[in-house]
């Protein structure tokens, strides 16, 4: 099937991915744009998963403070190689988990991060996993999002293992 240059540049402008992955997804969904997106999206779960095991030692710390100046949060993120950490993709990343982990409080990063002990003494380990765990709380910004899938959109679209190392929250009192 022939797929539009316009039907091309419009998945390219919704996903900032390459010409040649947006025209071969909108080529196996036979033009469905909605489809194209699905296909993309789940190509770069695979494509997060295989690079997941890659060291990631160069990167950032990102910071936020809230304009109140009673919030802050300094953030490492790690990916492979310097040149992906100054991409401004990896960038807004950055500056975007630090917000949301000032608005959102996260305890851990995933959930293996969460002590056994403390999982047990919940009454709904599920939902204070969701909760207390970074890459599983719906983004701030965009709540369709897991901050888990927006590192994954990131990682499909730079092409290198990309990693939340630490955080730590501070907050005026506490």
């Amino acid at each position: 099937m022939s797929v539009s240059l316009e039907q091309i540049k419009k998945l390219r402008e919704a996903t900032s991915l390459g010409v040649s992955e947006c025209r071969k997804a909108l080529e196996d969904s036979k033009g469905d744009m909605s489809k194209a997106m699905e296909l993309l999206k789940k190509r770069g779960l695979e494509l997060a998963a295989k690079k997941s095991d890659r060291v990631a030692r160069a990167g950032r710390i990102a910071s936020y403070v809230h304009f109140d100046h009673k919030i802050g949060v300094l953030l490492e993120v790690n990916s492979e190689t310097d040149f992906v950490a100054r991409n401004e993709e990896f960038i807004k990343f950055s500056s975007d988990a630090a917000l949301h982990i000032a608005a959102m409080n996260p305890r851990y990063i995933k959930r293996e991060d969460i002590p056994p002990e403390i999982i047990k003494e919940q009454a709904d380990p599920e939902s204070f996993c969701k909760a207390s765990c970074l890459m599983e709380q719906p983004f701030v910004k965009d709540p369709s999002l897991t901050i888990k899938d927006y590192l994954n959109s990131i990682v499909a679209k730079v092409g290198e293992n990309i990693v939340v190392r630490r955080f730590v929250r501070f907050q005026l009192g506490q």
